[in-house]
């Protein structure tokens, strides 16, 4: 039953982004160019932003009480992002449907020559692809789950709670942290802030993992390509023993010029979409992750409670981990294209067609890898920088 519901989410047109289209549409970051549909999105993301200005108001009224504050830093920060993400995705629509469209183009154009082993490399990165798109979702709706469920779970194994609130002393566990312009403690104006807290916690959960496994996938992309394009180079002059005539060396050379040319260009156009939205989240990532280790460490926090925000706090960690190591996949490959030129029959070849060799060599030999701002680039080796920064804070915070 499963594995049907996946492989309608299939799309022949976008052999690779069948996925990750399907679920941008349905969380309202691909929209057609005009239509109801797209004003009813366009509704619930800026109902979405308002909220978020709510929970800054909150974070401000609670800002004395170090607890109540960082639990509502943790997802203010978070859902900023997802509104910062929906944002940047819808206005800059364009361009992101200029990188899908070519990037499919350039796939079919690969499938078109009838190469077993590109047909192998493409096949592999798009089984992996599915692979990490559907246990993100998973990861996602785990993390929506645990966090909606959460005022239930305290709720339940408290029996100093359920005192103090039959008492009138305490109020019933809320989802979110968020100010609202009535009482939100109890009565219909509880359930109704409960209700708000869960569409927020599944619309944003959607922005989430749509817009960061299309970003993973288009990544896996360029990281394959990259292998195609160093399998192609190897193969430029057969096994050396053949003959191929100077027009067709010409053209294979010209072939993997435009394909490596193709390649850097849409992966620039690529992390100009992504280097804004990363730099504002490698820099709140510390927080939010000191932020919930300082909760989950800290005494009077329940087992369930521990549980929840080790989860929640899992998902951050590996949400982050997902960008650097597929970076560092991208750029790994980027430097052993060239590899493939020098592990070609180039001997068997004349003077001219040497030194056209040494000029696509020299073409290949370029640095891609993706960015954070103008700061820092994803890689692992930022990771665990980041994961060092987030526990000197955490050492700081703890002392207090």
């Amino acid at each position: 039953m499963l594995f049907k519901i996946f492989k309608n989410l299939e799309d022949p047109i976008y052999p690779l982004l069948g996925p990750n289209l399907w679920g941008l549409r349905n969380s309202g970051l691909w929209q057609p160019n005009k239509g109801f549909s797209k004003i009813i999105y366009n509704i619930l993301h800026f109902f979405v932003a308002v909220f978020v200005l709510t929970q800054y108001i909150e974070l401000w009224l609670i800002r004395s009480n170090l607890d109540m504050a960082l639990r509502n830093l943790s997802y203010s920060i978070i859902i900023t992002i997802c509104v910062v993400k929906a944002g940047t995705f819808i206005s800059w629509q364009k361009y992101w449907k200029e990188v899908f469209e070519n990037v499919t183009l350039i796939e079919k154009k690969q499938q078109g020559k009838h190469d077993d082993e590109t047909k192998k490399i493409i096949a592999k990165y798009t089984e992996y692809s599915r692979i990490v798109t559907y246990l993100y979702w998973c990861l996602v709706i785990a993390t929506i789950f645990a966090i909606v469920l959460a005022p239930l779970v305290i709720y339940l194994s408290s029996h100093k709670l359920r005192e103090e609130i039959r008492n009138g002393t305490a109020a019933y566990p809320d989802i979110l942290s968020s100010w609202a312009p009535f009482d939100k403690t109890r009565g219909f104006g509880y359930w109704v802030l409960f209700g708000v807290h869960t569409f927020i916690c599944s619309f944003g959960g959607g922005i989430v993992a749509n817009y960061d496994t299309s970003a993973v996938v288009l990544m896996t992309f360029f990281a394959g390509q990259f292998e195609v394009l160093k399998s192609n180079c190897e193969k430029l002059f057969g096994n050396g023993q053949e003959y191929i005539n100077y027009d067709e060396v010409i053209r294979r050379i010209r072939d993997c010029h435009e394909h490596h040319v193709q390649l850097i260009k849409y992966s620039k156009i690529l992390n100009s979409l992504l280097s804004p939205v990363l730099f504002l989240y490698i820099i709140s990532s510390s927080l939010m992750i000191c932020s919930s280790a300082i909760q989950l460490t800290k005494e009077g926090t329940i087992g369930m409670q521990q549980v929840w925000i080790a989860e929640y706090l899992l998902a951050l960690t590996f949400q982050l981990f997902l960008y650097c190591w597929h970076s560092t996949n991208v750029l790994s490959m980027s430097l052993k294209v060239d590899e493939g030129v020098y592990s070609s029959a180039w001997w068997s070849q004349d003077v001219r067609v040497r030194r056209c060799v040494v000029l696509l060599a020299g073409q290949l030999n370029r640095r891609v890898v993706f960015t954070a701002g103008p700061f820092t680039e994803l890689s692992v080796a930022t990771f665990i920088t980041m994961l060092k920064g987030s526990y000197s804070y955490y050492t700081l915070l703890s002392k207090k």
